[in-house]
């Protein structure tokens, strides 16, 4: 298991570079930027995870596809969602993921934010912490609700928030404040 987390870090890295590289704007979302905002409270509480989600803008694509190939990284798009891995034969799941700005995700009811404004951490760069827990609860998957929970339970987001977010939003959030237990 050490192993496999030690792989999605390097891929991580790997992919952080070559985005600084090449100059595409860009935040990494998902499970990496909310271990990011959570250890910054409790690092016990971390999660790790399988895979890296990138935001980046629509026009900028090209770009990092482009870069990232170069990389020898290779590009690929399965059921419309682009994609990085560092073997063909890779699962989507050890995937670098590709989100893009403005376009509406699974069932989400808001598009994707910008990349900027931006936080800057010693690793990479993230969203502020109010636009995360937003597309967390736009995209309210199993794992969103869970890194939800996390922020819950370790009082970095409360019954305080509901007035940041519209409805649904406000319901999502409220239906984890009220069962944090599942």
């Amino acid at each position: 298991m050490a192993r496999a987390v030690e792989r999605v870090n390097q891929r991580l890295q790997r992919a952080v570079t070559v985005l600084q590289q090449s100059n595409v704007p860009y935040a990494i979302v998902g499970g990496h930027a909310v271990r990011t905002w959570v250890a910054q409270v409790d690092a016990a509480a971390l999660r790790t995870t399988s895979d890296v989600e990138i935001l980046i803008r629509p026009d900028d694509l090209p770009a990092l596809i482009s870069a990232m190939t170069a990389a020898g990284f290779h590009h690929r798009v399965t059921s419309g969602l682009d994609m990085f891995v560092e073997h063909p034969e890779s699962s989507a799941r050890n995937a670098i993921h590709v989100i893009l700005v403005g376009k509406v995700e699974r069932s989400g009811d808001e598009p994707n934010p910008d990349v900027e404004p931006v936080v800057e951490t010693p690793d990479f760069r993230t969203l502020q912490f109010e636009t995360l827990v937003r597309m967390k609860l736009n995209a309210f998957r199993r794992k969103d609700q869970v890194h939800l929970l996390d922020m819950i339970s370790l009082g970095m987001v409360d019954a305080s928030w509901l007035d940041r977010f519209p409805e649904p939003l406000r319901q999502r959030l409220q239906e984890l404040l009220d069962d944090p237990d599942g």
